[in-house]
């Protein structure tokens, strides 16, 4: 529980989010989201307030708008006492991944949803587990999740963690995963020894919020114990013959440190969609990006053409083969994402004119 009189300004409040704030509403920022209810924190402690028929209206238009985790909202204080969250303040960054919806008989709709995982999130930790020598990084993974990370406006930092299962391999798999994460910095972190730990918690300077996103067993919950410096996620020992963790968290939430900082521990991720990026990919591939300014065409594909700097540094084993597919794969589900994204606006755009045209109709009506 928050001891009352809590200043909010350790949580991140600020004066641009209370120029944000209806009058008469109080602030609190989301610690964890139910079904149709969140849990809070306010001045006062923390509180379960119920969903307003204003903010149902705005998640029924749009899932994006549902609260997640990080969140600042607007809550009003009922006659009876308790409260009710009526809105969701601006974001300053978001976390979104894209999926697909399905329709009523349970088939692909083609309409592009996306799902906010964190709000307001200062720094994203991507986990990438080191088990032992035999087993490689997904480097796929890592490139997916920082395109995410780079498009929600937080910084991404890259977290190889468990990295005393790997010994003197450790240097070697941090060169791999350097290679696919340009521009982003890189730790090696072992929460069993307290390696890293104090790097990590650095990122986290004053009242900034970090997400740690990762696949299962990535010994996120175990770094979130190792931060805060007692055990406030249950965790579960690796398992015996595979080096792996079994996953415990089934939610996400927002934890406040002692020593200042808030992080925000997340379930394991299996499907990671990309959407509506705008350059979350370009960041992640700036190698191939500054490679693609030596083509001799404007407009290379990097397919064929003659001149193709990328091609070319390809052929000499300067770009790596995994590198450019990787690339590739990732720039063709930005692009159909961007697709179904349009063609959505372009579908609800043509029904408010139905709408509005089908009124007037009726109105000219004698």
């Amino acid at each position: 529980m928050t001891t009352p009189g809590l200043d909010l300004s350790s949580l991140g409040w600020n004066e641009s989010l209370a120029a944000e704030l209806p009058g008469g509403a109080v602030p609190a920022r989301v610690a964890r989201v139910d079904r149709g209810a969140a849990d809070v924190i306010t001045t006062d402690g923390h509180h379960h307030a119920a969903y307003g028929a204003r903010l149902r209206r705005a998640t029924a238009e749009d899932p994006v708008n549902l609260p997640c985790v990080g969140d600042w909202g607007a809550l009003t204080l009922l006659s009876e006492g308790r409260y009710e969250l009526d809105s969701i303040l601006p974001r300053r960054t978001a976390f979104v991944r894209g999926g697909v919806a399905r329709d009523s008989r349970g088939g692909l709709s083609g309409d592009s949803k996306g799902q906010v995982l964190a709000a307001n999130v200062d720094v994203v930790f991507v986990a990438e587990p080191s088990m032992h020598a035999t087993d490689f990084a997904d480097l796929g993974r890592v490139e997916r999740l920082l395109a995410l990370a780079w498009e929600s406006g937080a910084e991404p930092v890259v977290l190889i963690t468990k990295a005393d299962l790997v010994g003197e391999h450790l240097a070697g798999l941090l060169d791999d995963v350097a290679a696919a994460a340009p521009g982003v910095a890189l730790h090696a972190v072992s929460s069993l020894t307290g390696e890293g730990v104090e790097v990590v918690r650095s990122h986290l300077d004053g009242s900034r919020t970090a997400v740690i996103l990762g696949a299962s067993g990535a010994g996120k919950s175990t770094l979130v114990n190792a931060l805060a410096g007692e055990e406030v996620m249950e965790t579960q020992r690796v398992r015996a013959g595979d080096g792996r963790g079994r996953h415990t968290t089934v939610h996400r939430e927002l934890i406040p440190l002692a020593g200042g900082g808030l992080v925000i521990d997340t379930p394991g991720i299996r499907r990671v969609g990309l959407y509506e990026m705008s350059q979350g990919v370009d960041l992640v591939f700036s190698d191939i990006e500054e490679l693609a300014e030596g083509c001799r065409f404007g407009d290379c594909s990097h397919e064929s053409e003659p001149g193709c700097a990328v091609l070319a540094a390809l052929e000499s084993g300067e770009l790596p083969e995994r590198r450019l597919a990787s690339w590739r794969k990732l720039q063709r589900e930005a692009n159909w994402m961007a697709g179904r994204t349009d063609a959505r606006l372009r579908a609800e755009q043509t029904r408010k004119w139905k709408i509005i045209h089908k009124s007037m109709r009726g109105r000219s009506r004698p």
